[in-house]
């Protein structure tokens, strides 16, 4: 009886029967995603665009080493993972009015990340953790490269290449770190004509022609993982 209840259950939530849930629209799910996307980005955006991030963000670790990092880290993800809503672009609704204000807070904040003489200037050079962070970023550059790199000052753009090629002095993991190596790599092709190309093609090399499991599946690195970083290189190579 219970294995037939659980069946049930399965298949009107495949169904989209109601089973003690409101249904919503897709405009009111959309809203609901856009509000807890601002609960993330805004104490980010905010503070780096006034150079109060260091002063304001809380750390909390065993590693007090890695703080340093965790700024470039918070930028460089949060970035990443908004940058395709931020390439929408500012428009007359509720919801393009809102890309306008984190549109400009993150243009700002990521010059005063880069700015050498700016209480927020972020780590980009130092081993080991960097290289994650300025993939990362430069992932985001590249997914919005009207509305975030295409509003950088001369002088904003000029110092995020400096910072870019700093990450050069981390040498990568042979496992999924040599794809965050190509990542910056590619950035700083596409917005400068120039790269290192033994850089941008070492790690793709690897996992194409080394690590290949078989079935669209890929070694992080000469082993095998079932985790995570398994969609890197399934992405990075597509």
């Amino acid at each position: 009886m219970k294995a037939k209840k659980i069946l049930l259950a399965v298949i009107c939530w495949l169904t989209g029967w109601s089973i003690g849930f409101a249904q919503t629209t897709g405009a009111e799910d959309r809203a609901v995603w856009v509000e807890k996307m601002v609960q993330i980005a805004d104490p980010v955006l905010t503070n780096l665009s006034q150079n109060t991030l260091k002063q304001n963000m809380p750390y909390e670790s065993k590693d007090p080493s890695r703080q340093k990092f965790s700024y470039l880290e918070a930028v460089g993800r949060l970035i990443c993972g908004i940058s395709p809503w931020l390439e929408l672009g500012p428009d007359d609704t509720p919801e393009g009015k809102l890309r306008a204000k984190y549109i400009n807070l993150a243009v700002k904040g990521l010059k005063n990340g880069v700015n050498p003489n700016s209480p927020d200037y972020l780590e980009f050079g130092e081993p080991y953790q960097p290289l994650v962070d300025a993939a990362f970023l430069a992932q985001g550059l590249l997914r919005a490269p009207k509305q975030l790199w295409g509003n950088l000052d001369e002088e904003g753009k000029a110092w995020m290449i400096t910072e870019l090629k700093r990450s050069r002095n981390i040498k990568a993991w042979e496992n999924n770190w040599l794809l965050f190596a190509s990542m910056v790599e590619a950035a700083l092709l596409e917005f400068t004509g120039e790269c290192d190309m033994e850089r941008l093609t070492y790690g793709v090399k690897r996992f194409r022609d080394d690590w290949y499991k078989g079935d669209a599946l890929y070694g992080d690195g000469p082993t095998f993982h079932q985790d995570y970083y398994n969609s890197y290189p399934l992405a990075e190579l597509n």
